[in-house]
């Protein structure tokens, strides 16, 4: 089988996940690409971590375009969404294998993994339980790939949407107690959008590491 994988920015964590899954497979061609513009054609196309919009004439070269999203859509469609549903208090993610489609995060549903988050997980240890899900349902897809029987998404559930994450969403207040912003601090990507307070004319980053 020929399989690209499409993650647009090469500092993600999931890129260390994505090189074993890759090293797992070797029976198969397995190209992983930064770019839409490196994407040729195949039998499945895996979105991950994908900043770019895959239109239908890209979509159109594979047999198969999948997403991998956590959330249990249609409910959290959008950017980071596992990240805003910890923040949130959420204790308990979906991770969805769906169709890739012209409107975001709206296609047919292959499968979806229930994952908990334990309450005091931070941040590498909340990234393993969601990579090696999405890896699980790299697995399912392969394995499904010439049998799956998509399902829609629940039309009588009206979408929500998460927004695109920013650094200014890591700031946290140095008035509120560690407590309160406990679930924050330990989502915040400790390289590349530490949490971070200002006080006193200065900022300061914050790094959370378990004793």
């Amino acid at each position: 089988m020929k399989i690209s994988i499409l993650c647009s920015d090469a500092t993600h964590p999931v890129n260390a996940y994505l090189n074993q899954w890759i090293s797992s497979h070797a029976m198969h061609e397995v190209a992983l690409m930064r770019r839409r513009d490196e994407l040729d054609s195949g039998d499945l196309l895996f979105l991950i971590s994908c900043s770019e919009i895959i239109d239908r004439e890209v979509r159109d070269r594979f047999k198969k375009v999948l997403v991998i999203h956590a959330s249990d859509l249609p409910l959290g469609r959008g950017w980071s969404p596992h990240v805003w549903q910890i923040v949130e208090g959420s204790e308990n993610v979906c991770v969805t294998l769906l169709e890739a489609e012209d409107h975001i995060d709206s296609g047919d549903i292959w499968n979806k993994i229930w994952v908990a988050i334990p309450v005091d997980a931070l941040w590498t240890e909340i990234n393993d339980i969601i990579f090696e899900a999405e890896c699980s349902l790299m697995d399912y897809a392969v394995e499904n790939f010439h049998s799956i029987k998509p399902t829609q998404q629940n039309r009588s559930i009206p979408p929500t949407y998460y927004p695109k994450r920013t650094p200014a969403d890591s700031e946290l207040d140095p008035q509120k107690s560690i407590a309160d912003q406990f679930d924050l601090i330990r989502v915040c990507d400790p390289d590349r959008f530490p949490a971070y307070f200002s006080l006193r004319g200065s900022e300061y980053i914050i790094r959370l590491e378990r004793k």
